[in-house]
């Protein structure tokens, strides 16, 4: 069997040996190429051939492709015999393009002629013409006769270029008479038919699609003439209504075309006034030439619109006309229908006692002005009468105070200027013996409605459910089937409003227990965010914020959580917390910093921030400074109490440190330091008294001062004893001006004056070392220093007998403290260590018993100093009188 390429390859080889026409016109090329310029469809695959003529220069070897300046890859190329070279290429896209063939150089010794080795062919692209659709035709009413025009129009089908265009036919043919054809680039087209249009007679019509690469026709349309006519619509169309008719209405109309041309159907249709859904009567009751109906199962006291419409009433589809104009008209007046009872309950002020207040709407049909209710509660003769209420649709009838323990059933009925209506009845159970409620109860929000879904109670005495939702002040209800589990809020819902929706299950007239539940239509973002405030003041580390509920109008939604900013310094740090809290205590802040707080209340569809509000922490704790002030003042009280303490305990010491001990001259037991003076026994006078001031030294001290200075004291124990002069012994220096002695007056008031107006002391200071002090070795005199108190005198002083007795009894015990402070040396080199030694003295004593001798004592003008012994004061520290 003979493949398919072995056919195209054979006739491809008669072209090429049955071109000697072309031979000869094409003598200027030695290459030729078949077919020229084809029309190429898009999608499919084209085969050129080249052939060499009038020159044996190159065989088809030396040959090859160009595509648009792009070489052909050999895989595609078909040797047919060496004057002959076929290529296959695929037509992808719609761009035109040219296609060549070249010829290599055949040898590096032959030039060829590269202007007689080339040729190409243009290639044209395009579609196959598709089979048009959905021809349809129409032939318009023109005063009272259908048009001699019919204008088709069709749905083009494929793709066409700009090389390759489709065109169309529209043919329209008359059965045993006339074709038309018309010819378009479009997909529309008008046939006259000249006279006049072919009523009742047979029409055949269908469009051409063709181009360079083919044609097709598209489906036929075989109908009478009156299928493809479009009338006008019926005229003076009227609508009449009966008052013994009050749900019904009558229309009337007229032809819009003779009968002799077209025979019509009719088709009507009507909604109340305002309404945008459209009743329409079934086309089998108006199929019959008719021009009039009858409408029925309308609404009393109702204002509809009616329209009428016609199309060709024989076999076929045919065209309906537009739509007549709108024809109103209001049904009569009717006995209103039964009117939709309800109540509200809420808790009274009473104990075990409820408000019910009776409310109720116009009847869904009230098939007039209803102006007022008939309300009767069981047990009540009287029959209440109340009017409608003016300012909305809901009504209230009464309002009752009812027992928990009680039940009521009340009776309603709707009146109009025609009549009452039938009575609406609706019984309030006992609070404890109410009906089972619904169950799982869910609202959600969906394309714009409130859609409610829930479960039925297991009872089968149910008869209707109550769908209430209350919003503020404004409560609305609608009932629902027994069978119903699943419906949608029919009631005007707002955007943002908070509506509390409940399902009531009523059970042959009673009211069942609710089930309820909260929904928003849809949410937004709250209108506002709460105001934040502290609670109280804020703490050095802490602040209490406090803020109050959103009010339901400025929710918007349901508030998912509040958020809180607060920022001190360059950091801000926020808390969330849930919907239901109210305050939050603010830990681990900074003393003593200003803080900025604000707060954002969120919804499943945005946020709202509140302004912000600053608070400043405290520096200390509540308590802290106080804490400070109390630690601080017991620490101050503890260290004065020690203070006071240590007083107490140390009082000696510190007497001893601030306020020393000044001898009393008349304790002095210097009268015991030589045997050869004995004390006298007479007793001195007031006025040779002089006080001595004791300094302590520790009894091992002096002694080992004695010790160290017992070889350098030549002091003797007579010139000690000198009852010339005397002076008080004190630890002052004897620097003092010189004042008149004791011994230099006799008058004894004078004396008795001085001495106790001034006490004077003087110390005697050694001319060897003290305690192992090396003197210089030049030979020093002895220093006596004078000075000068005003310290009253002593009460020895003033009491020479009490001095005389106290100074016998303390020259018989140790003495621990001597009365002087320094030592001087005697000029006979008596040493009055030795003197002590012998008398029981451990520590040296300097006295001055009066301050004149102290000056007498004084070296002045390079004289040396008189002898000790002349100064030193009898025993008891007394001079002779």
């Amino acid at each position: 069997m003979v493949s398919a390429k072995s056919l195209q390859l054979l006739l491809l080889a008669c072209i090429a040996s049955a071109l000697p026409a072309l031979v000869a016109s094409e003598d200027n090329s030695h290459l030729l190429i078949a077919p020229q310029s084809p029309d190429l469809e898009i999608g499919t695959n084209f085969t050129a051939t080249c052939m060499i003529i009038n020159t044996v220069e190159v065989t088809a070897d030396d040959l090859y492709w160009n595509l648009s300046r792009t070489t052909i890859s050999k895989e595609h190329y078909t040797k047919i015999n060496e004057s002959a070279l076929s290529v296959t290429v695929p037509i992808i896209d719609e761009k035109s393009e040219w296609l060549f063939c070249l010829c290599k150089k055949a040898s590096p010794y032959i030039t060829l002629n590269t202007g007689k080795f080339i040729h190409g062919i243009y290639l044209t692209k395009g579609y196959h013409p598709g089979k048009p659709e959905n021809l349809s035709c129409q032939a318009i009413q023109e005063n009272k006769y259908i048009a001699a025009v019919i204008s088709c129009k069709w749905d083009p089908v494929g793709r066409q270029t700009t090389n390759v265009p489709t065109s169309y036919t529209l043919t329209v043919a008359v059965i045993t008479s006339t074709t038309y054809n018309v010819s378009t680039q479009k997909n529309f087209a008008s046939v006259d038919f000249v006279t006049a249009f072919p009523n009742h007679m047979i029409l055949e019509i269908w469009v051409e699609a063709h181009n360079k690469l083919g044609r097709i026709q598209s489906e036929h349309l075989k109908n009478e003439a009156g299928c493809f006519v479009k009338t006008n619509p019926p005229s003076n169309v009227q609508v009449i209504s009966e008052k013994i008719f009050p749900t019904s209405l009558v229309i009337n109309w007229t032809h819009p075309i003779p009968k002799e041309y077209v025979k019509l159907a009719y088709q009507i249709r009507f909604c109340p006034n305002g309404s945008q859904s459209w009743t329409y009567v079934p086309l089998v009751d108006t199929a019959m030439d008719i021009q009039s109906f009858r409408l029925q199962n309308l609404r009393p006291d109702t204002v509809y619109v009616t329209q009428v419409c016609c199309k060709y009433a024989g076999d076929g589809h045919g065209y309906w006309s537009n739509w007549s104009t709108n024809a109103t008209m209001r049904t009569p007046k009717d006995r209103p229908g039964k009117p939709d009872l309800w109540r509200i309950i809420a808790d009274s002020e009473g104990i075990n006692e409820r408000r019910v207040q009776i409310i109720c709407k116009d009847p869904v049909f009230a098939n007039g002005r209803i102006t007022g209710f008939n309300i009767k509660i069981q047990d009540q003769k009287v029959t209440s009468q109340v009017n409608r209420s003016s300012s909305g649709s809901i009504t209230v009838l009464q309002q009752i105070y009812l027992a928990d323990n009680k039940s009521a059933k009340v009776y309603v009925t709707a009146v109009n200027s025609v009549g009452k209506s039938v009575e609406a009845s609706l019984v309030i159970p006992e609070k404890a013996h109410e009906l089972a409620p619904v169950g799982e109860l869910k609202v959600r929000p969906h394309r714009g409605q409130l859609w409610l879904e829930w479960n039925p109670p297991n009872r089968m005495a149910l008869s209707e459910y109550v769908v209430e939702w209350v919003s503020g002040d404004q409560i609305d209800w609608q009932r629902e089937n027994r069978n119903t589990s699943r419906t949608a809020i029919k009631g005007n819902l707002e955007k943002f409003v908070c509506y509390n929706v409940s399902v009531y299950p009523i059970y042959s007239g009673r009211t069942g227990k609710p089930a309820s539940t909260a929904a928003f239509l849809e949410q937004g973002a709250p209108l506002e965010a709460p105001t934040l405030r502290l609670n109280g003041k804020p703490g050095h580390n802490e602040a209490e914020l406090v803020w109050k509920e959103l009010p339901e109008r400025s929710r918007r939604g349901f508030i998912t959580n509040y958020t809180i900013f607060y920022a001190g310094g360059n950091k801000t740090d926020n808390i969330t917390v849930t919907a239901d809290t109210t305050s939050y205590i603010l830990k681990s802040l900074k003393r003593n910093t200003k803080y900025d707080s604000w707060i954002i209340a969120s919804t499943i569809n945005g946020s709202t921030s509140s302004f912000n509000h600053s608070f400043i922490t405290l520096k200390y704790a509540p308590g802290e400074m106080e804490g400070i002030v109390v630690g601080v003042s017991l620490g101050f009280l503890f260290i004065v109490v020690v203070i006071m303490l240590l007083c107490v305990y140390k009082k000696d010491a510190i007497k001893e440190n601030f306020w020393p001990r000044i001898p009393d001259p008349g304790e002095s037991t210097i009268g015991n330091w030589s045997p050869d003076y004995p004390l006298k026994a007479d007793t001195p006078k007031e006025n040779g008294l002089c006080g001595v001031s004791v300094l302590d030294v520790d009894v091992c001290d002096g002694k080992c001062v004695f010790e160290d200075d017992k070889a350098s004291l030549p002091l003797k124990k007579d010139k000690y004893l000198s009852e010339e002069h005397s002076s008080g012994i004190g630890g002052s220096s004897c620097m003092s001006s010189p004042r008149q002695s004791v011994s230099d007056s006799d008058e004894g008031g004078d004396m008795a004056d001085t001495t106790a107006s001034t006490v004077q002391y003087s110390s005697v200071v050694a001319s060897n070392g003290y305690k192992g002090q090396t003197p210089n070795s030049q030979p020093q005199q002895s220093i006596f220093s004078r000075s000068e108190s005003t310290q009253p005198l002593l009460d020895s002083e003033e009491n020479p007998d009490t001095l005389l007795q106290e100074g016998s009894r303390q020259s018989q015990r140790f003495p621990r403290r001597l009365s002087s402070t320094h030592t001087a040396g005697s000029a006979d080199g008596t040493n009055p260590a030795d003197v002590i030694e012998q008398q029981g003295v451990l520590e040296p004593l300097d006295f001055c018993p009066l301050e004149e001798d102290c000056e007498q004592a004084t070296p002045t003008d390079g004289q040396s100093a008189a002898p000790l012994s002349s100064y030193m004061p009898q025993l008891g520290g007394y001079r002779p009188q």
